[in-house]
C-alpha cells in the first residue's frame, strides 16, 4: 500500500517528510557523534588500549623462514619445498572494515502518516549508519536491487559518506523504475563483500519476510548483519474506524470496525514483524524496528520498538 491517508503528513523541520534532502542527511552527522576513542597505550599507563588493526587479515603479504611459535597452519609449503627450509606465510593486517548499506527501494516504503514517509526514514537511518561507520574508521558503501546502477563502492572519510548520502537521496525520492527487489540487492551484496564486513539492510517488513531464513543465516555467518525494518504507526495500531487511502491514483476504503478486516490487517502488517524477530533471533541477525515518528537514530539503542500482540 502506498500513498497517504486523508490527512497530510505533518511538516518536519528537516523538510516536508515526503522526500529526503541531502542537506538533511548531512546534518544527521550530529546523531552519530560518539566519545573519542581511547588513545593508544603508553609505557607506564594502566589498562589496555585497542589496536588500530582489525585482525590478521586475509591478503597474503610475503613468506619468511619459520621460527618457533609461528602458527603451523600458515606454513607456505611451496616455498618450503623450493628452498628446503620451512617458511610461513605473512598476511596484510586489515586496517579498515567495510560497512555496506543495502537499500530496499520497493514501492511500499513510499508511504507515511506520521512525521515522514518510511522511505525518508530509511534514508535518514542510512545516513546515521554512514556517519557512525565513518566515525569508527570504516569504509562505507551502498547498493540496491538494480542491475543497471552499480553499487556505491566502499570509500573512507567524509567523501565516502557523502557519496552514500547522495545515493540515498536519489533512491528514496521516489520508487526507482528499475527496482528488482530486496532479494536481488542481497545477491549483489553477497558478491561484493568480503567476510567480516558490517551490513545494514533497510527494508519494508513485507519484503524482508519473503527472504528465506536460511538466506539471512548464510549472510550472518560471514558478516555482522543488522536488519532495520521501517514501519508506520498506522500499520501497527490502526484505529477502529473506516479509513480512506490513496494508492496508484485511486481511493481505497477499509472499514477497520469489521473483525475480518482487522484480522487481515494484523496478518499483513504485524505478524511479519513477529515472525522475523522469532525466526532470525537465533540466526545471529540483529533485527530492529524503526517507526516513521521515531528519532532516526533510535534503532541504535538496545531497546526495540514494541510490536502489539
Amino acid at each position: 500500500m502506498t500513498g497517504t491517508t486523508n490527512g497530510p503528513a505533518p511538516v518536519t523541520s528537516e523538510g516536508d517528510g515526503l522526500r529526503p534532502q541531502l542537506a538533511e542527511l548531512v546534518a544527521l552527522r550530529r546523531l552519530a557523534q560518539r566519545p573519542p576513542p581511547p588513545r593508544r597505550g603508553r609505557a607506564g599507563s594502566a589498562g589496555q588500549a585497542p589496536s588500530p588493526l582489525r585482525g590478521r587479515g586475509m591478503e597474503y603479504a610475503e613468506s619468511r623462514e619459520y621460527v618457533a611459535g609461528d602458527d603451523a597452519r600458515h606454513i607456505d609449503w611451496r616455498v618450503t619445498a623450493r628452498t628446503g627450509r620451512t617458511h610461513t606465510k605473512l598476511f596484510q593486517a586489515e586496517r579498515e572494515r567495510v560497512t555496506l548499506i543495502v537499500a530496499d527501494t520497493s514501492p511500499a516504503l513510499y508511504f507515511g502518516t506520521r512525521v515522514r514517509f518510511k522511505s525518508v526514514q530509511a534514508a535518514r537511518a542510512g545516513a546515521v549508519a554512514a556517519w557512525s561507520a565513518q566515525r569508527r574508521g570504516d569504509r562505507i558503501g551502498a547498493l540496491r536491487g538494480s542491475d543497471r546502477e552499480a553499487p556505491i563502492a566502499p570509500a573512507g572519510g567524509a567523501r565516502g559518506v557523502l557519496r552514500v548520502l547522495d545515493a540515498l537521496t536519489r533512491w528514496y525520492a521516489q520508487p526507482p523504475a528499475d527496482d528488482l527487489g530486496l532479494e536481488r540487492a542481497l545477491d549483489h551484496a553477497g558478491r561484493v563483500l568480503r567476510p567480516g564486513a558490517r551490513m545494514l539492510v533497510l527494508a519494508d517488513p513485507q519484503q524482508a519476510i519473503r527472504i528465506p531464513p536460511a538466506r539471512w543465516s548464510a549472510l550472518a555467518q560471514h558478516h555482522d548483519l543488522s536488519l532495520l525494518l521501517l514501519v508506520d504507526p498506522l500499520e501497527l495500531q490502526p484505529p477502529t474506524a473506516p479509513l480512506q487511502f490513496l494508492a496508484a491514483q485511486q481511493r481505497i476504503g477499509l472499514d477497520l470496525r469489521r473483525s475480518d478486516v482487522q484480522a487481515h490487517w494484523q496478518a499483513h502488517f504485524v505478524e511479519p514483524l513477529q515472525q522475523l524477530r522469532s525466526q532470525l533471533a537465533a540466526r545471529r541477525v540483529d533485527v530492529q524496528v524503526l517507526s516513521t515518528d521515531a528519532a532516526s537514530d533510535a534503532w541504535l539503542a538496545p531497546a526495540p520498538t514494541e510490536v502489539p500482540a
